[in-house]
């Protein structure tokens, strides 16, 4: 599968958005990923609805919108209709994920299903067939910068298993903490989405850094 770079915004500088997402265009990045935080499913507040509708007018790059928010349902058709392309949302929060499945569906965006370092693969598997993509966490959701948490390694390649035992290329998306080195390690096991942001906005030739952390490993 053809690995894809996903550059998180929250790492990006604010006062200059436009400026960080034209520099993004130019690096080679397959997508530009969006955080939504609500202060109530993680401890930390970002940007929502209206930011995300001024991102897609200036724009085409598909936009991997990763809600870390207690109601989704609530929610899912709204980002979409401000332009997601993808809608992640968390198989912790409170809404019925079945549901919300059908109704990201159902407004024409991809769905997949986001889980916490501490859930065990197997919450995800009655739901792989109606996914577009899986989205591993390897840091605790709610902030940008952590360290990378080496034990989600062995739950992305318990996931890519069973993906391979049911016949689906479903993306596997993993996000928090990779790198040069990171990268490396998830994308043995079955990864193909990295989601990068301090390490690529830190970069000098962010080009340079996502050709790296994109190339394809043998697994």
């Amino acid at each position: 599968m053809k690995n894809k770079i996903s550059v998180s915004l929250l790492s990006a500088d604010m006062m200059n958005l436009e400026r960080e997402i034209r520099r993004v265009e130019k690096s080679g990045a397959e997508m530009l990923h969006f955080d939504v935080m609500d202060g109530v499913f993680v401890n930390n507040i970002t940007y929502g609805l209206p930011v995300l509708e001024q991102v897609r007018k200036i724009t085409n790059m598909p936009l991997d919108v990763h809600l870390m928010i207690t109601d989704p349902l609530e929610y899912a058709e709204r980002f979409v209709k401000s332009g997601a392309d993808i809608v992640s949302f968390h198989i912790e929060s409170n809404s019925d994920t079945a549901e919300t499945l059908r109704v990201i569906k159902e407004s024409g965006a991809k769905a997949c299903i986001a889980i916490k370092p501490s859930t065990k693969a197997e919450a995800v598997y009655k739901y792989l067939e109606y996914l577009d993509m899986v989205l591993v966490m390897t840091v605790e959701p709610g902030f940008g910068g952590q360290s990378f948490i080496a034990e989600t390694v062995g739950k992305i390649g318990e996931i890519r298993k069973k993906l391979d035992t049911m016949g689906l290329a479903t993306d596997i998306e993993v996000d928090g903490g990779i790198n040069d080195v990171t990268s490396e390690l998830v994308k043995s096991v079955g990864a193909n989405v990295l989601v990068s942001g301090s390490y690529l906005f830190g970069s000098d030739d962010m080009a340079k850094s996502v050709r790296k952390i994109g190339k394809e490993v043998l697994r």
